[in-house]
């Protein structure tokens, strides 16, 4: 009877977060360097960290990495001159990489090719994930381009997350970070139909319900309401009183009857004209304002 290999089991649960920086080759058949390599491992049941690694590479080219960056935080030649060779570092690398989850931005069509080729450059067995997850095909299926375009840059923008660095570690936590965001903004829509997530300026892009029926009524003709009564309205009982509906919303009392809570119209029938034509002037003046500011002053239409 064969025994389970406990690592290894907890090694393909965890996922690890990667990044790379390279050259940008300028010339026709320069290659790509790495010039840094940065990770982080998390369990995959709540994203903790639990270990995390970076290091800078010399290239075998050094003459492929400028004098100085185009980037303010980029990688200069100074910096990598005395950095380890990949062969220097391949182990370590590898053993964070091997068995795990393999999660990145845009990894699929970069990173995972460039690890790839470095390995094989150096005569040595890449590593193998047991799965990969592209974060750039996660958000573009699932979120969309609601920061206007798919870059990292863009949606950290978006998140307020700040300005993406362009450095391995840090792009790397700058990922995990956008993907909470995304999945908590997915989550909330998912969970709250009635609300949509916009580009959120004060309370006049989030739409509810009860908001959606306001907009409806500043939008029907008041001579509806007049000519109409009774479509919002119980009619007049054999007694000259007006039954009321029974309340449902989260505010009301509590039922102490099985006939149920009631409240009294604080009205005469023949000032219905009058109150609905100061509620529509309030609706108009209160669509910019908070909902508070609208129930604070709706007491002086009844007075």
């Amino acid at each position: 009877m064969a025994i389970p290999n406990i690592s290894s089991n907890k090694r393909s649960t965890e996922i690890v977060f990667f990044d790379l920086e390279t050259n940008v080759p300028s010339k026709p058949g320069q290659k790509f360097w790495v010039l840094e390599f940065g990770a982080m491992i998390v369990c995959s049941r709540n994203l903790v960290e639990l270990e995390n690694y970076c290091t800078l590479i010399r290239p075998g080219d050094l003459s492929v990495v400028g004098l100085k960056s185009g980037r303010t935080d980029g990688i200069r030649r100074k910096a990598v001159a005395d950095a380890p060779s990949f062969e220097q570092v391949a182990e370590k690398i590898f053993s964070i990489l091997d068995g795990r989850i393999w999660v990145g931005y845009n990894i699929q069509r970069f990173n995972c090719v460039r690890i790839k080729a470095a390995f094989a450059e150096i005569g040595r067995p890449a590593p193998v994930p047991v799965g990969i997850i592209d974060s750039l095909g996660v958000l573009s299926e699932k979120f969309g381009k609601r920061a206007g375009n798919m870059k990292m840059a863009s949606l950290a923008a978006y998140f307020g997350l700040g300005e993406q660095k362009h450095r391995s570690l840090d792009d790397v936590r700058m990922n995990l970070e956008v993907l909470k965001h995304c999945a908590t903004v997915l989550f909330l829509e998912s969970s709250l139909p009635d609300l949509s997530i916009g580009n959120c300026q004060g309370t006049s892009s989030i739409t509810t319900r009860s908001r959606s029926q306001v907009q409806h009524l500043l939008s029907s003709p008041i001579d509806k309401w007049k000519n109409n009564p009774a479509s919002s309205i119980t009619t007049r009982s054999s007694r000259g009183k007006f039954p009321c509906k029974e309340e449902t919303s989260r505010k009301s009392p509590p039922l102490t009857s099985a006939v149920g809570y009631q409240r009294a119209v604080p009205y005469a029938r023949q000032s219905l004209g009058k109150v609905t034509e100061g509620v529509r002037n309030l609706l108009c003046k209160a669509q910019n304002k908070p909902l508070n500011t609208l129930l604070k002053h709706s007491s002086t239409l009844f007075r």
